[in-house]
This record gives C-alpha cells, structure tokens and sequence, in this order.
C-alpha cells in the first residue's frame, strides 16, 4: 500500500512539473485599421459625413474571432481576440477610409457625433463577415447613402480578400482591406450625389 502511496504521489507531482513548465497559450489581440491610415490626413473639410449605424451578425458580435472550419462549422478562437468590439471598429475603419477617397477631413463615427449636422450619413448591414484562415475574409454588406435634403441611394458590396499567411493578423488585414472596397463604393455613390460644383 505505501509503494502504491508513493508512486501515486510521485505521478502527481509529475503531472504538476509538466502543467507548471508549460505556459499557457497568450491571447493575441487584433484591429482593423485603413490601409491609408498612415496618409497625410485631408484638408478639405467637405463634404461631411456620418457613418452610422452599422449592424453586424450576433454570430460574429463577440471579442473571439469565429474562425470557418467547414460549411456549417466554426471555432470560437479564445487565442485571437478583436481589440474593439466590430460595431465600433467597422464604421470608424469605414469612416477613415471615405475620408482618404473622398479626401475630406469631416468623417465622423462616433456615437456621440450621431446628431451633428453632415451633408450625409452612411447606414451600413453586414450580412455576412467570414474568417477562414484558408480562404481569407468576406464581407457581404448593404448600405445606403442619404444625403441631408432626401433621397436615398442604396448599394450592396460583397467583397472577398485573399491572405498574405494563414494567420490572424493577416485575417485582419484581409477584412481591413474588404471594408476598403466598401468604402470606395459608397464614396462612389456620394461623389454621384454631390451637387456638380462640389465634386
């Protein structure tokens, strides 16, 4: 009985050298960010714009990246984590970018810039935001444009970004670069809504 004590307590503290020798896994943390964010920022303070509201899919509105793994599967990475929540990161992302294509400096996202006075505002649904460090990122989104005297003009972007590496930080700079081809398309529809003389 006391050789079977002690090689039971021996196993055991075995077991705890191996768990104190091995560190856990680190989470990593993630933003996305314009690819133009390091751009001499505009001068022009026309035409102002709001980005806002945003809406995104409950199965991806968490801290964890939801990462494809089949067809009907994913895996909720508690390793790789978003810096800031996607409803916040999106419109700020696609604010930075209609300033750079559009090249004025009064592009807001904040909520608490909600109620300012701006020449447009930017509605935008995301239908789908996919992860697949095999495939790259998608990004399904409808938005739509209103200008401050009436009259709508909506748009739907599906824009698919291969990666540079299979890995979360190129995952996030994939959809960095997806948001961008949005941005560029409702820049589009703004320059075609502008009065002829402002564009």
């Amino acid at each position: 009985m006391n050789s079977f004590v002690r090689l039971a307590a021996l196993a055991a503290a075995l077991s705890l050298a191996a768990c104190v020798g091995t560190p856990a896994p680190r989470e990593q943390f993630f933003m996305l960010a314009s690819p133009d964010a390091g751009a001499a920022p505009p001068t022009s303070a026309t035409p102002s714009i709001f980005v806002g509201p945003v809406s995104i899919p409950a199965s991806v509105d968490r801290t964890q990246m939801v990462l494809a793994t089949g067809s009907h599967q994913v895996d909720i990475s508690d390793d790789n984590r978003w810096a800031e929540p996607l409803r916040d990161a999106i419109p700020r992302v696609v604010a930075e970018d209609l300033s750079h294509v559009l090249g004025t400096s009064r592009v807001l996202s904040s909520r608490i810039a909600a109620g300012a006075p701006v020449d447009f505002r930017v509605s935008i649904e995301v239908q789908r935001f996919d992860s697949s460090l095999a495939d790259g990122a998608t990004i399904d989104a409808l938005w739509t444009v209103t200008p401050a005297q009436g009259g709508a003009r909506s748009g739907r972007t599906l824009a698919h970004e291969a990666l540079a590496a299979h890995d979360a930080a190129s995952l996030a700079a994939a959809h960095s670069r997806a948001l961008e081809r949005i941005a560029r398309d409702i820049a589009a529809a703004i320059r075609a809504m502008q009065p002829e003389r402002a564009r």
